[in-house]
């Protein structure tokens, strides 16, 4: 009689445990889906560039609200020009050698009327920083992500090129990746 208890838990435990995970949808984010990219500007125009290597995760599950952790390999920071690639990998800017890698982490998703909004903690440059982000999310068999945010480059301690390099710089993210 324990016995037929016990297995009955153990059954019932392992159904409970399949349910709760199929209620929950994990998109693994990769270079080959995530595109993180960035315009900056100076009073002689502007510059695109952005992260070939980002990796990460959404987490959906029913009753919560998503959970988005992106980490970004600052040494795969691109530009459209050969010569400010190399000067944004240097210690005047994102310093890779020292600060290899970005990370966002969300601490809240929340819809709003004009979309999705996103707030997390941006740490780049060793710096931990509140950051929104106004985005768009739609998820199912696909998951589609679109945003942008403004960031203040001041705000994680890069303060080379005062009065040549504008101190925003804008944000933007594009990912279409599956379960």
């Amino acid at each position: 009689m324990l016995l037929n208890r016990i297995v009955g838990a153990v059954v019932v435990a392992c159904l409970l445990g399949n349910l709760s995970r199929a209620e929950e949808a994990r998109y693994r984010l990769t270079e080959a889906n995530t595109k993180i990219e960035f315009t900056g500007t100076k009073p002689g125009g502007k510059h695109d560039g952005g992260f070939k290597r980002v990796s990460g995760s959404v987490v959906i599950a029913d009753g919560a609200e998503p959970q988005v952790d992106v980490e970004i390999d600052c040494g795969s920071v691109w530009s459209d020009n050969f010569l400010l690639t190399w000067h944004l990998k240097g210690a005047d800017l994102l310093n890779v050698k020292k600060h290899p890698r970005a990370r966002f982490k969300s601490t809240s998703v929340v819809t709003t009327d004009d979309g999705t909004r996103i707030e997390g903690k941006l740490t780049f440059l060793g710096v931990t920083k509140p950051v929104s982000v106004d985005a768009t999310l739609d998820a199912g068999k696909t998951l589609r992500l679109r945003g942008r945010a403004i960031l203040d480059r001041r705000d994680f301690g890069m303060t080379y090129g005062k009065d040549k390099i504008a101190d925003p710089v804008e944000v933007r993210f594009d990912v279409t990746a599956g379960k």
